[in-house]
């Protein structure tokens, strides 16, 4: 699946980031994040982004998905909802509305567990985006400011 196809639609992530971790399909964060990346690498417009990223693998382990086979399934130019309808076909691991919701939900939540994480998490990132920001915690609050400042915004 590394072929390049410029007829996939795909998002510009050269111009501007993919969604925002935060956002849902079918209840699950991180998803359409995924998609909007591996669109774009399949276009060759994904400039500083990866599909199948450790967050990524977050959403592949709860659901017992491949991330080649679901590549496949957006080479086929499949929309969000028919992706998502081949995830619920397809998982390996079949999960409540609720289960989805907790997962979801901790994900939101999810920081740094660990004296490195935590380490890594302000000298890597946080130190050199916004030294000042005390309010960013978590993962997606990162992954956001991130986003924003890479594409021009001010910290």
């Amino acid at each position: 699946m590394s072929k390049r196809n410029a007829s996939i639609p795909a998002p510009d992530l050269t111009q501007r980031p993919p969604r925002s971790a935060r956002v849902r399909l079918g209840g699950y964060v991180i998803l359409p994040r995924m998609l909007d990346k591996g669109r774009a690498t399949l276009a060759g417009k994904d400039g500083e982004y990866h599909y199948n990223c450790p967050l990524d693998a977050h959403f592949l382990q709860f659901t017992g998905v491949d991330a080649k086979a679901m590549l496949g399934q957006l080479a086929s130019g499949k929309g969000d909802a028919d992706v998502l309808a081949w995830i619920e076909k397809s998982a390996k691991h079949k999960h409540s509305i609720m289960e989805i919701a907790a997962w979801s939900s901790y994900h939101e939540q999810r920081g740094p567990a660990d004296l490195e994480s935590r380490e890594y998490f302000n000298h890597k990132y946080l130190e050199k985006l916004a030294p000042k920001r005390t309010d960013i915690l978590g993962w997606f609050d990162l992954l956001d400011l991130d986003d924003y400042v890479s594409f021009g915004g001010k910290a």
